[in-house]
């Protein structure tokens, strides 16, 4: 079967590569508009996945693949594109044949999970004139694709100083990555910066408008969720454990009474699975790796690191990331020649001030009210499918636009911020 050229008539179509939680929340944007994106097949090496996300979009067992080389071998190019949503470690083996096959990807960040394959994965995507997205979601959320106009508009003036910071939540870091799958980089594929913040470096070059990042330092560390760290009395499960009534991190708490993360712990629920509170019970009490004590788990990222980035026109850029906080939040602070800008994306506005010389006056302060989502991302994620089928379609992007020739300085950050922690040394940065 080949794949119709899109076309501005009819849908666009797609395959889904690794039919994970991100990959159906991209994909999903087809049931929503049918007329834009239609799905037509799936890619997973779970029988029982396959099976589900081909009933979800009403596929056949014909459209159907273990893996991308069965999908080559077999079909070669059903779809216009593919929406890859595997672990970090297959993002760049797996997107390499399907460009080469002819398919436009959206590929889930990290691109990859070093420097020398994302390039590799950019000079492949040249070669073949493909086109491929990033989902660098938070491009689309409102909070920042307004603070991104402004700056463009020169409102604010040059960029002298970027500060971000990204406040991970108690909750949030114990599932992802203390005792979920990013808890590591050999589980995960990458380090706790590159998998949670690899979007937060993203804006810091995105901000800075193509302007070239020179040198990056870093710190950082495992400081909290470690062994020696337990409190007296801890167990090794939560729900066999003394001091379960007390602790912050409970397993009972964040899972059974308050059901927080069930996407990422229990099996194929984003797909309609959906376990009785005594199967919960239970996997929590045995084997599942949620129902596990903080600290003793076999986790080995860092829970917090603060990176700094000099650019070429000698402004500077920081991003702080802290893992266990009360109040999940992403913050951002420019600091421009004419002005500058500070929010929080969570808050829902941001506010602009500009100086103001007049007696009696410091500055000027104009409040932005943005309608925020409170989904995941600000509501990003789906206006970023949005904007890839209107790139796979020949039309213009938004400002927004995560084309992949415009999303790695951010990933260079990041790679070479985790190089400079471990070596604690300053890391040059080689213009693209």
């Amino acid at each position: 079967m080949t794949a119709v050229s899109p076309s501005k008539s009819g849908p666009v179509t797609a395959i889904i590569v690794g039919a994970g939680h991100r990959a159906i929340i991209y994909a999903s944007y087809a049931k929503r508009h049918p007329d834009e994106l239609q799905i037509v097949g799936i890619v997973d090496p779970d029988p029982t996945r396959r099976r589900r996300t081909a009933d979800m979009f009403g596929l056949t067992d014909e459209a159907s693949y273990v893996d991308v080389e069965e999908l080559i071998s077999r079909s070669g190019k059903i779809a216009d594109t593919a929406i890859n949503g595997t672990m970090d470690a297959q993002h760049v083996p797996t997107s390499l044949p399907l460009l080469d096959a002819g398919y436009d990807v959206l590929l889930e960040k990290p691109i990859g999970t070093g420097q020398s394959e994302v390039l590799e994965l950019l000079a492949s995507a040249r070669r073949n004139g493909r086109k491929v997205m990033i989902c660098h979601v938070l491009r689309y959320a409102p909070f920042y694709a307004e603070v991104r106009r402004r700056v463009a508009a020169g409102e604010i003036g040059d960029i002298m100083s970027l500060q971000t910071a990204e406040n991970v939540s108690y909750h949030h870091m114990a599932m992802g990555f203390v005792r979920g799958k990013w808890r590591s980089k050999e589980t995960g594929g990458s380090s706790m910066l590159m998998s949670k913040c690899c979007h937060d470096l993203d804006l810091l070059a995105w901000m800075k408008g193509g302007i070239a990042p020179t040198t990056v330092s870093s710190f950082g560390g495992r400081s909290y969720f470690r062994a020696e760290k337990a409190p007296l009395g801890a167990g090794e499960r939560c729900l066999d454990c003394a001091i379960e009534e007390s602790c912050n991190y409970s397993a009972k708490k964040h899972y059974l009474e308050q059901k927080l993360w069930a996407p990422y712990l229990w099996p194929d629920y984003h797909l309609g699975v959906v376990p009785s509170m005594e199967e919960r019970i239970e996997s929590l009490r045995t084997d599942n790796p949620y129902g596990r004590c903080v600290w003793k788990c076999d986790n080995d990222v860092v829970d917090h690191q603060s990176v700094v980035v000099e650019f070429e026109d000698g402004s500077t850029a920081s991003h702080n990331m802290t893992g266990g906080t009360s109040k999940p939040c992403r913050s951002i602070h420019l600091i421009g020649t004419f002005g500058e800008i500070q929010g929080v994306m969570e808050d829902g506005y941001f506010v602009v001030r500009r100086p103001d010389p007049r007696a009696g006056h410091e500055y000027t302060e104009e409040r932005i009210e943005l309608n925020v989502s409170k989904d995941m991302h600000g509501g990003g994620d789906l206006r970023l499918v949005e904007d890839f089928v209107r790139v796979v379609r020949g039309e213009k992007p938004s400002i927004s636009s995560t084309a992949l020739e415009e999303s790695i300085y951010g990933h260079l950050i990041g790679f070479a911020a985790d190089r400079s922690m471990e070596s604690r040394k300053l890391v040059a940065l080689e213009t693209l």
